[in-house]
């Protein structure tokens, strides 16, 4: 199978099950989809880093990334004191372990857990806080609508490099034209939303939390390109075929759907 028919085939059949995940799915399957990315995710960053494909670290990565999302959805309340025990589990089996384990593999286990199982419990806050549940989508919207017109405006006029010793290949025309394209993605779905399922955020507000969302997808796909170049990996992982893994195709989500919850907060 050629990289193009995979990423066709990936999309075929990903994106009719993202969105009836999460817009018609009960809450519970969400939360079992987000528990699984989370602690896919938690497992890619600790290979990439340790370089191992299996370890206890690993183990705890992924149970405490879902964990996370867990406790978001159950008692969310007392998620601070899950942070604490996490960061205590780490650096106590760190201990144990008497310098067998790495410091860079403690921050991978507390970053895997912590941040990612926070960013992808978001959208569960999002659920309950009586938002139109169209409203989740938004954060892949305003991810993917970047990522991809700052491709082809890149591709097509893009002459300065925005980082070039993280992703060679991005530009900064390509980073204006991946705001722009937020902004326009951003705008026909408020417009939909107004128009057929009596939506909260007008086009004004709407702008601002497209440039904002346009300006954080980039930093979160340049911020996970370079712990990959750090390590010296092309690919987080396999699940999604030619489009890599859950860290390579949820990069600017994880960053996007925090900053849109607190945003919407202050809009709605």
């Amino acid at each position: 199978m050629t990289s193009f028919q995979s990423r066709v085939l990936v999309s075929v059949i990903g994106v009719p099950l993202l969105a009836w995940v999460v817009l018609w799915a009960p809450p519970v399957v969400l939360l079992i989809a987000l528990c699984l990315l989370a602690g896919i995710g938690a497992i890619e960053l600790q290979q990439c880093v340790s370089g191992a494909k299996r370890s206890v670290m690993i183990s705890m990565s992924t149970v405490c990334a879902m964990l996370v999302v867990g406790w978001y959805y159950g008692c969310p309340e007392q998620v601070s004191l899950l942070f604490l025990l996490e960061t205590l589990v780490f650096f106590g089996y760190a201990i144990v372990k008497a310098g067998a384990v790495k410091f860079d593999q403690i921050m991978a286990g507390l970053f895997g857990s912590i941040a990612i199982g926070y960013s992808f419990s978001a959208f569960l806050r999002l659920e309950a806080s009586g938002l139109h549940r169209a409203y989740l989508l938004l954060p892949f919207i305003l991810s993917f609508a970047c990522d991809t017109f700052a491709y082809l405006v890149g591709c097509s006029i893009g002459k300065h490099k925005l980082a070039p010793k993280v992703s060679p290949k991005k530009s900064v025309e390509g980073a204006v034209g991946g705001l722009l394209g937020n902004v326009l993605c951003g705008l026909l779905f408020a417009v939909v939303m107004d128009r057929w399922f009596g939506g909260s955020i007008g086009c004004g507000p709407m702008v601002v939390l497209a440039l904002a969302c346009g300006v954080v997808a980039q930093i979160g796909d340049l911020s996970f390109s370079l712990i990959k170049r750090e390590f010296g990996i092309k690919d987080y992982g396999h699940l999604f075929l030619a489009h890599g893994g859950v860290l390579d195709r949820f990069d600017s989500v994880l960053f996007v759907t925090p900053v849109l919850e607190i945003i919407l907060n202050f809009v709605r």
